[in-house]
């Protein structure tokens, strides 16, 4: 009887404390690049499809509430996580990623100069300044030989084409057209380094993993993007440099259209993301290749072009929040 009096009068059991949540994949940073590519993509096609400006902006609003919203989750979680971020960006996988943050900040200034041109070239600065830091830095963590070959993927292109051609793109666009030309040689210098290592490992060491199999998307994009930085830089002219770019572009898509089969047999994930940019650059460039050569029908074409593109993002859109409801909590 005492016994039972004692047991029924101690205090509880501490409920044992939650262990700290693990920080975001760096791959959710995909989605507001995706989503600025379709902006961009939506904007470059509003001259052809005469459409008013408010129609690229819906697009854009929506890139720039995903991408705030995704960097503040990343900055909230990682604080509360027992993570360090070094040893995020360390991950062979996941580090060359966090280079999109940075990234997806350019293209949003560049549509944020035409309403703030002082608010849009302080976007810009601080996401060239944060880009070339960051590329700094992995460069110099990768440069202390414990990376594997086998580790790299697409995505390693990432931390310094992106910046690179991106910002020359948009560099342009705010008048620097110095610091323009400067970025285009850094994109191109590292689109050609960088890919040669990325298809010695493709072709010469073992398959990437499914997870990683996505990242393929992403080796269209250098040409794509340069091309656009080009026509930028050199005005809209089909040109012997221009033309070789293109030529090169159609062939990586080709690449990616023989991919076609192993991609159906992937399960879906957020990795998925890495297929929108790509093919929002492809689909500007397009674009501007249609509106230079002015075949018949280009409007209906060009008009086709980006709305299967919205189409094909709006489907992955979809697929992912039906995954986030599935997992809640989890990334």
């Amino acid at each position: 009887m005492t016994s039972t009096l004692i047991h029924r009068h101690a205090p509880a059991e501490a409920p044992a404390p939650r262990p700290a949540p693990e920080r975001l994949p760096l791959t959710t940073l995909a989605v507001g690049f995706g989503l600025a590519g379709l902006a961009e993509a939506w904007s470059k096609a509003g001259p052809a499809l005469a459409l008013p400006r408010a129609v690229p902006q819906v697009f854009w609003a929506v890139a720039a509430i995903a991408w705030g919203w995704l960097l503040a989750a990343h900055l909230v979680r990682g604080a509360r996580s027992g993570q360090r971020l070094s040893g995020q960006l360390r991950h062979p996988a996941q580090g060359p990623l966090a280079a999109l943050a940075p990234v997806t900040a350019m293209l949003l200034a560049a549509d944020l100069f035409t309403f703030s041109p002082g608010a849009g070239r302080a976007l810009f600065l601080l996401a060239l300044i944060v880009s070339a830091l960051l590329a700094a830095w992995l460069f110099g963590s990768w440069f202390e030989g414990r990376l594997d070959l086998d580790a790299v993927h697409p995505g390693y292109l990432l931390p310094t084409v992106a910046p690179g051609l991106v910002g020359a793109d948009v560099a342009h666009t705010l008048g620097h057209g110095g610091l323009a030309w400067a970025l285009f040689g850094v994109g191109t210098f590292f689109a050609v380094v960088m890919t040669a290592i990325v298809v010695l490992r493709l072709m010469f060491r073992a398959a990437l993993p499914d997870a990683l199999l996505p990242s393929l998307a992403i080796l269209p994009a250098p040409p794509a993007v340069a091309g656009l930085a080009w026509f930028s830089l050199n005005g809209h002219a089909a040109d012997p440099v221009a033309q070789a770019i293109a030529g090169l572009g159609v062939l990586l898509l080709l690449v990616q259209a023989a991919m076609l089969p192993r991609y159906r047999r992937l399960r879906f994930s957020l990795g998925f993301w890495s297929f929108t940019f790509p093919s929002a650059a492809a689909v500007a460039l397009a674009g501007e290749w249609l509106q230079i050569a002015q075949p018949p029908g280009w409007q209906v074409i060009t008009g086709v072009l980006v709305a299967v593109l919205t189409a094909f993002v709006a489907v992955i859109a979809g697929h992912s929040l039906r995954l986030g409801a599935r997992r809640p909590g989890r990334a």
